[in-house]
């Protein structure tokens, strides 16, 4: 019997994902288990694995292609079975005819026509546009004013709408409002799911004034034989960690503190739950799992840094839901530990060790990648001394954590060493003055050096 392999539902505001590999081809055998196709939406990527064994069928969509979610992708199943009533062309084909069938009506009827300046082809020029294909167009998020009227009396109909939506950009529908205000909108590129604009492109485009110039390039006299470069696609989550990162510099003051304190007490600690925790069935709690821990519990007393930044306006949060940066092979993701300051130690190490692998695997639900309201990043393991985090708006603090280097002082007449780790804070200088900034590393640096002690209250 034939079996649907639908696009899963990554996430409760997850609409639509890109397919962006597929790693079997029609008639291919599938096993279950197998992996049948590469997606990601605009924060996370995803394998689908095969559930059932056969023959790949029929796919629906290409490498690319933006799908809606719960759509039917491919089918698997034996050689020779009817599969017509699969696919999405099923559905098309009866919204087309149902489309046909309302244009005609529109045509004959002589609906209401409301009058709209034109964007394009002739800018300033008056078009007269149908209530159905307004309607259409605002709930498909396309400007109707670039579409080309084909109805009666030169107006714009439900087709030409529908037109406009396969070769233009199309705008979420809370980004559509202020999307129309924007002079030259038509050049505007979308970096949401499938190319849509999203508020954070308008905002961009308000406040940097980015364009997307339309140029033709004269081909040069002459070429190298052979390009000194390779040329690669960017990915969906590569471009939106690309305008986050320069939207959070552009559009924040931020200022970076750095400090170190004597790690000696952490890595005591560490060494005592590495030879007991098996006996006490504690998993293997790392020193970034301590330092999580004591932020979380030294943000209570330092609410502004555990704050959202809303330009006219902070939202001061009562529980941390603390972001933990990880590198993955797709690129930089900041999974969300939610209330971490209610969770014990060995509770957050777990949840971190879950979410950290989910990441890497590309498994990851998106509703964990959102909604933090301070961020953990760890490049010590890799021997960086210090560095200077970049905010994830519109958080109003990020935490560096640094690699251990061997540090001299003077106790009594002796000079010793001892083992220093760097913190490095980066904070939003709207929100928060160093001093309360300098009082929270000097608490965060307090309760470190005497974690046995912190961890019993």
């Amino acid at each position: 019997m034939a079996v649907p392999v639908i696009m899963p539902k990554q996430g409760q505001t997850v609409e639509s994902c890109i397919i962006t590999k597929w790693h079997k081809k029609k008639g291919d055998t599938v096993n279950i288990g197998d992996i049948l196709f590469s997606y990601e939406t605009d924060k996370a990527a995803f394998d689908e694995e095969a559930k059932v064994e056969g023959t790949l069928l029929a796919i629906y969509y290409d490498e690319g292609d933006d799908v809606p979610v719960l759509s039917t992708v491919c089918v698997i199943g034996q050689e020779g079975e009817d599969i017509s009533d699969f696919g999405p062309q099923v559905e098309e084909k009866s919204d087309a005819e149902r489309s046909m069938a309302e244009e005609h009506k529109e045509e004959e009827i002589g609906e209401e026509t409301d009058i709209v300046e034109a964007a394009g082809p002739i800018p300033g020029q008056e078009l007269k546009i149908s209530p159905r294909a307004r309607n259409l167009a605002a709930k498909a998020g396309v400007d109707y004013r670039m579409a080309t009227p084909t109805g009666p009396e030169g107006r714009i109909i439900e087709r030409d709408i529908r037109r406009l939506m396969d070769s233009r950009a199309v705008a979420t529908p809370s980004a559509m409002a202020e999307y129309l205000k924007l002079d030259e909108a038509d050049q505007l590129v979308g970096t949401g799911i499938g190319g849509r604009i999203t508020t954070v492109d308008v905002e961009y485009a308000k406040t940097a004034g980015i364009r997307h110039e339309l140029a033709e390039y004269e081909t040069a006299e002459a070429e190298p034989a052979e390009a000194d470069y390779e040329e690669i696609k960017l990915s969906n989550i590569r471009k939106v960690i690309a305008k986050a990162m320069h939207q959070s510099l552009v559009n924040s003051a931020q200022l970076t503190l750095h400090t170190s304190f004597d790690a000696t007490e952490i890595l005591a600690f560490r060494r005592k739950i590495k030879e007991q925790g098996t006996r006490l069935g504690l998993g293997d709690i790392t020193l970034n799992d301590i330092i999580l821990y004591a932020v979380s519990r030294t943000l209570l007393n330092h609410r502004e840094l555990n704050a959202h930044f809303l330009d006219d306006r902070m939202l001061l949060f009562k529980h941390v839901n603390l972001g933990v940066a990880v590198d993955t092979e797709r690129g930089l993701m900041v999974p969300t530990i939610y209330s971490a300051d209610t969770r014990s130690l060995s509770e957050i190490s777990n949840e971190a060790k879950k979410l950290i692998e989910s990441c890497r695997k590309g498994s990851i639900n998106p509703d964990y990648l959102k909604g933090g309201t301070f961020t953990v990043t760890n490049l010590g393991t890799l021997g960086v001394e210090y560095f200077t985090p970049i905010l994830n708006p519109p958080q109003t603090g990020i935490l560096g954590v640094n690699t251990i280097v061997q540090r001299v002082r003077q106790e009594g007449d002796k000079l010793v060493t001892y083992p220093a780790m760097g913190l490095s804070l980066t904070f939003d200088h709207r929100a928060v003055d160093g001093a309360p900034a300098a009082r929270f590393l000097q608490e965060l640096k307090t309760n470190l050096e005497n974690f046995s002690i912190f961890l019993a209250k």
